[in-house]
């Protein structure tokens, strides 16, 4: 079981089609043995397998120590757990369950997707917020309003104003349904903040 996680073969075929044009003969660098680990020593391969499982784990337990495995997506955290503790609710890589978390619809409808589209709700809302505070703030200046006729300032604020209505309606989440949305976590690093960067 654990041999499944070499994943998809590189074929002789794909060596011949992809390397050729790299190399004059691909398959004396990629070997059957190197193809078909199985077919080299028993031993050897068992070996081989053990390593890239520890790597794996090794690799996977990073995102536990530093909390991020949170962040991730449904498919891939239970990746993670699986890679690090070899299970996740007590399924392994063989459920249909843990499987099932990779269709692109039981993504869209998890809580994790949600809320992504959540926080691009909100983040949407302040930026449309902040258009009409500002065009409101320019268009009430007593020395602009020649500017503010020449650069169709009312025209603007009441655009935004109707974009905002918009944003902070609930068909805007449908609206978002398919894209990525946004990491619903503290964003701790603000271009508008770091302006000499």
């Amino acid at each position: 079981m654990l041999a499944s996680r070499l994943g998809y073969r590189i074929t002789a075929r794909f060596a011949r089609t992809f390397f050729g044009r790299m190399f004059n003969h691909p398959d004396r660098i990629f070997t059957d043995a190197m193809l078909k680990p199985e077919t080299q020593d028993l031993g050897l391969f068992a070996d081989g397998m053990a390593n890239v499982v520890e790597t794996q784990k090794s690799v996977a337990q990073h995102y536990f120590n530093d909390g991020s495995v949170e962040m991730a997506c449904p498919p891939l955290k239970a990746l993670l757990h699986i890679m690090a503790h070899g299970e996740y609710e007590g399924r392994d890589l063989q459920s249909l369950k843990i499987r099932h978390l990779f269709e692109r619809e039981n993504m869209m409808a998890s809580g994790w997707y949600a809320e992504r589209l959540r926080s691009k709700q909100a983040i949407d809302t302040k930026l449309w917020q902040r258009h009409v505070s500002y065009l409101t703030k320019f268009i009430t200046k007593e020395h602009y309003t020649e500017e503010a006729r020449r650069l169709g300032v009312e025209d603007r604020l009441h655009r935004a104003r109707l974009e905002l209505k918009r944003v902070t309606g609930s068909a805007y989440i449908e609206e978002l349904r398919g894209t990525l949305g946004v990491n619903p976590l503290p964003q701790v690093f603000h271009l508008s903040e770091h302006k000499n960067l």
